[in-house]
């Protein structure tokens, strides 16, 4: 009974916003209210814990508003200036192919961005940015989240291992005990060499399903197929991102494989792309914006572009903002002195024990990847030579467009905050344990014999709840690792279990609400949020169900595992191919 009932807010999100397709500030309300009526008279936390959470969760609401703000800031300030145009011509001369752009900016741009600064930050510079190149709002949002799984397990300088992986083993005895002679940090380089395995077998066919789903939802033909038939230069990038991102990760370490998979990709495909290698024959190309679903149109203005006037920057002064963004974000991440100065007591408000709880918050502008933005838009005013009027029109309407997406986060990230926060009161014999950690317990119970298939959905769930990769792998890690014991597993494939719960923590973030709620702001796509989630579930499904069945032949060999591994992906496409192929035949009977 408990177990459902810990469910139910899941099931709420899930009927209202994916299946009914409500906005997400109606759906998440609900959610909110049942979320916090359970924790108060079933879970039976105090009013006051209530309360903390929920406060918790609207600072870091705004916080996320803040950086949505910023990142249209960006954008209309690049549109104002006309360093726009430079910018879209620049990518149609590489390739006027939106599979290719895609997959270049998406695929290859992002996770440089992901390894940088993470939290959100891909979202808010890339889906702006293919929304200036001509894409649907709706298919700026889905090819952006699809890409927020392989590259973020690494983001933010490794993040979600350094501090979600590390947080969650760290200081536990019996852990301590079994890897001896080797300490935790020696563990968590096990464990990261194993992350990127399990991410590069999985996440190389990223960019394919990418393109294919572009065609499918977004194409005039609605067809899976016509994306699906630019492989040869999908599983290109996918591996010139994955091979060094690999690599790193094996022998260097957290930091660095998703920046580096990300730069090493780019200095490959960019070049390779320009002269045309494997890049499709027939350009594929949305209809005419007068065919679009109104689904598909977010409420920023539509940008009209004439193709027979020059530029009037160059396509490295038009882009130079994102060259600064991109250095911005890597120097405050990985200069230590500065870093330190950026999150010090100096720079950050806090908030302590809310209400009298052990529940803290706090602010760091400083830090925030939405700061770097602004001072980018503001470099951007004497970088362009924009005249008072111009910069006047960027920042009112990016205002306008920041408080429309605010209902939606301030309701989704309270609703996230008191479902994490449900145990805090835990102090009696008979005390409830959090709902999500009472989840992964049930499902432990429920699939002892094969915990390697359940692992990753326990990752995705507590990505899908708290919107971050991070916090997933610092709830479930420990747990994770004691499961694996549980069943017998020695510390080596424990390693491996630990390994699984980040690849689902990174393939949740498709899907988590207050992820999906920021990117649509940030194109101005607002009460769509279940349009999205719908699209990029499939993509999570294909990840998580994969990385269960690698998990399996890695931890328990058997040749049955290894051949599911090489069908599931198979099988993945193949349905794709039928459903084109029928969606034609049905089209060409009517």
């Amino acid at each position: 009974m408990y177990t459902f009932l810990a469910l139910a807010p899941i099931l709420v999100v899930f009927v209202l916003l994916v299946v009914m397709r409500l906005p997400a500030k109606v759906s998440m309300g609900a959610a909110y209210l049942v979320t916090a009526a359970l924790s108060f008279f079933v879970w039976q936390v105090s009013g006051a814990q209530v309360a903390a959470a929920t406060v918790n969760g609207v600072i870091i609401a705004l916080t996320i508003l803040f950086i949505v703000f910023a990142a249209i800031l960006l954008l209309n300030t690049l549109k104002e200036s006309g360093a726009i145009i430079a910018i879209r011509r620049g990518f149609m001369d590489i390739s006027p192919d939106r599979r290719v752009q895609a997959i270049i900016v998406a695929w290859l741009f992002c996770s440089l961005v992901e390894g940088s600064s993470g939290f959100g930050t891909p979202s808010a510079v890339g889906a702006p940015l293919l929304l200036a190149l001509g894409f649907p709002a709706m298919a700026c949002v889905m090819t952006v989240l699809i890409i927020q799984s392989t590259p973020v397990s690494f983001g933010a300088v490794g993040t979600p291992l350094l501090l979600g992986v590390n947080t969650g083993i760290s200081n536990k005895a019996d852990l301590a005990q079994a890897i001896e002679p080797s300490t935790v940090e020696q563990y968590l380089l096990q464990i990261t060499g194993n992350v990127g395995l399990f991410h590069a077998l999985i996440g190389f066919l990223i960019p394919l399903i990418l393109s294919a789903f572009l065609t499918r939802f977004f194409g005039e033909k609605r067809s899976f197929v016509e994306g699906l038939k630019a492989w040869p230069f999908a599983i290109f990038a996918g591996l010139a991102f994955t091979i060094p991102y690999y690599l790193v990760a094996k022998y260097l370490g957290p930091e660095f494989p998703s920046l580096v998979g990300g730069f090493i990709g780019l200095l490959i495909v960019l070049p390779a792309t320009k002269r045309g290698f494997l890049v499709p024959k027939e350009t594929f190309d949305f209809a005419p914006r007068a065919q679009w679903d109104n689904a598909w149109l977010g409420t920023l203005a539509e940008e009209k572009f004439d193709d027979t006037v020059a530029p009037r920057f160059s396509i490295i002064r038009a882009f130079s903002p994102y060259i600064i963004v991109i250095v911005l974000l890597i120097i405050t991440r990985v200069v230590a002195p500065l870093k330190a100065f950026l999150v010090g007591d100096m720079t950050t408000i806090k908030f302590a024990n809310l209400f009298g709880t052990d529940i803290s918050s706090k602010i760091q502008l400083a830090y925030s990847p939405g700061t770097i933005l602004v001072i980018t838009s503001l470099i951007c005013i004497w970088l362009f030579s924009m005249n008072k009027d111009s910069v006047k029109r960027s920042w009112s309407n990016s205002a306008k467009t920041m408080i429309a997406a605010a209902p939606a986060l301030l309701f989704s990230v309270p609703m996230v905050q008191v479902f994490i926060n449900s145990g805090a009161a835990a102090g009696t014999l008979d005390a409830l344990p959090a709902m999500p950690i009472l989840l992964a317990e049930s499902a432990a119970n429920a699939f002892h014999g094969a915990w390697p298939l359940m692992s990753p959905w326990i990752g995705a769930m507590g990505a899908f709840i708290a919107g971050s990769n991070t916090i997933s792998n610092m709830m479930f890690s420990y747990f994770q690792w004691s499961t694996a014991g549980q069943i017998g597993l020695n510390t080596n494939l424990a390693a491996q279990v630990v390994a699984l719960q980040a690849i689902g923590g990174a393939a949740g973030n498709m899907v988590s609400v207050h992820n999906v709620v920021a990117a649509c702001a940030v194109v101005g796509l607002i009460n769509k949020e279940g349009y999205v989630i719908r699209k990029t579930l499939l993509a999570m499904i294909y990840y998580v169900v994969q990385a269960g069945f690698l998990g399996m032949a890695i931890i328990f060999g058997g040749i049955i595992w290894w051949i599911l591994a090489v069908v599931w992906p198979l099988s993945f496409f193949a349905i794709m191919t039928i459903t084109s192929n029928t969606t034609t035949s049905n089209k060409a009977k009517g």
